[in-house]
């Protein structure tokens, strides 16, 4: 007898309804049960599956016979189509143009035209500080672009403008004043004027209108 209140004390309580719901909710709680949920992407994609499986995998019977999967397959080319009308094709990956060269400490990556246009504007109002450094990056950009003087990084304007009468020698003399020019403004802080801006203006015109002279191998094998 004396037995019984302990086997009686170490019998497992048996919960309440209310306290079984209790521990559900708690043990339903743990991040582990929500993390192996499936997301709302995973149950699009299974409904989706199920759909087509129940379309190839439903017996086919009836008029409409083989029918059936010759008009699934128009619905699906139909569906493609619509596709490519709406959004268009693929479009292929376009390799990005590599970054113009950047000029006298400058990473402006302007085209000649764009240059020239910038120091037309500055011109027009009457900042001639402007207009010298914009006009002479116009000259060097333009040469740049075509091929004719390729600078190395870091090159300066007085180098650039050596490399320039190296390959048209009717511009050495007016290059050299150009960027003696442009480092005046840009880096000495010197006050540019409308007479300044005309050389190198002119100079840059110059440049548009030059070709460089054909080499003797050139010449001899012509």
């Amino acid at each position: 007898m004396g037995a019984l209140p302990l086997l009686s004390s170490a019998a497992p309580l048996l919960p309440d309804a209310d306290e079984a719901r209790e521990w559900a909710e708690r043990e339903l709680a743990d991040p582990v049960y929500r993390a192996a949920e499936p997301t709302a992407f995973d149950r699009a994609a299974r409904a989706v599956r199920e759909f087509l499986e129940g379309l190839f995998s439903a017996p086919v019977s009836g008029e409409w016979g083989p029918w059936a999967f010759v008009v699934l397959a128009v619905l699906a080319i139909a569906a493609v189509v619509v596709g490519l009308l709406i959004w268009g094709r693929p479009r292929r990956s376009v390799a990005a143009r590599p970054a113009a060269r950047a000029l006298f400490d400058d990473d402006d990556g302007r085209s000649a035209d764009e240059l020239r246009a910038g120091a037309v504007a500055a011109a027009d109002r009457g900042d001639w500080d402007g207009a010298i450094v914009l006009r002479f990056r116009a000259f060097a950009r333009g040469l740049t672009e075509r091929g004719i003087v390729d600078p190395p990084p870091g090159a300066t304007a007085r180098a650039f403008a050596r490399s320039a009468g190296e390959t048209l020698p009717a511009l050495g003399g007016p290059a050299a004043e150009g960027a003696a020019v442009f480092d005046d403004v840009r880096y000495l802080g010197r006050p540019g004027t409308g007479e300044a801006y005309e050389r190198v203006r002119r100079l840059d015109e110059d440049a548009v209108r030059s070709r460089p002279a054909p080499t003797e191998a050139a010449v001899a094998g012509s």
